[in-house]
């Protein structure tokens, strides 16, 4: 009508373009770094949730080692998997205290645990050195002789004189002993407030092996690697969106409209 075209000239810049930014290749590895990140990170969330349960410690007896109030992560282990020196988490209905505890394991089923000599505890004769505990000497906590029956073990508290441990159960049928089975888990890690994995009780080693730890930094980093990835390869777009507009407005000429 009134000679008008019915045709319209799109505008040839300025216009909204919905083709994907970034090279193709840019494109397709940034899908596969978010396709690995979301694996790595919600495989290390699965794996730790198989592995490990977060305790809190109500009482502050494994101080210094875990205050009062901290969070833990404890490692799902059979029975016979714990070795002297681990922290473990366990329920033991002879003592009747209506919650989980949470102690160290100084001797096991066959050993003879006896304290004090030179300030030190001793196990099957031999001093054992305990830098975790405050000063790194056992006070004057008095421990007569006690051989620990198999398939048992004994486990006292950090903060050895107000702990409420095998030594204050010495008069029971077991002599403060526990039984492996009623063991719920293998403390690793102190995380809120976080203070990371447990040192190794080396004071140990004189008397055989100690327990390796468990694969918590493994999974820490693939969880952190799998959110750099995706983060990472999700920011490839926008990144690549603003570089192409960097381009055209260094490229346009002086004075153009």
């Amino acid at each position: 009508m009134g000679g008008e075209s019915a045709t319209r000239t799109a505008p040839q810049s300025g216009g909204t373009s919905t083709r994907p930014v970034g090279s193709r290749t840019g494109q397709r590895l940034s899908g596969l770094a978010v396709a690995l990140g979301i694996v790595l990170f919600l495989g290390g969330f699965a794996w730790a949730a198989l592995l490990y349960r977060p305790f809190t410690v109500p009482t502050s007896s494994m101080s210094p080692t875990i205050a009062a109030g901290d969070r833990v992560l404890g490692q799902r282990v059979d029975a016979d998997e714990i070795r002297r020196g681990d922290v473990v988490v366990f329920n033991d209905k002879e003592w009747v205290t209506g919650s989980l505890v949470v102690k160290r394991v100084v001797a096991v089923g066959g050993d003879t645990v006896a304290c004090c000599t030179n300030g030190k505890l001793t196990v099957n004769g031999k001093e054992i050195d305990e830098p975790y505990l405050k000063g790194g000497v056992a006070e004057d906590k008095v421990i007569p002789t006690v051989k620990v029956p198999e398939g048992r073990l004994f486990l006292l508290g950090d903060e050895r004189q107000g702990s409420l441990d095998s030594s204050a159960h010495l008069t029971d049928a077991a002599r403060g002993t526990v039984a492996r089975s009623a063991v719920e888990a293998r403390v690793d890690a102190v995380v809120w407030p976080w203070k990371g994995m447990l040192e190794r009780p080396t004071g140990f080693e004189k008397l055989g092996a100690l327990s390796s730890p468990g694969p918590l930094n493994t999974i820490l980093v693939l969880i952190v690697v799998g959110a750099v990835l995706v983060l990472g390869g999700g920011a490839y777009g926008p990144v690549a969106k603003l570089s192409g507009r960097r381009r055209r407005v260094g490229t346009e000429p002086v004075g153009a409209r």
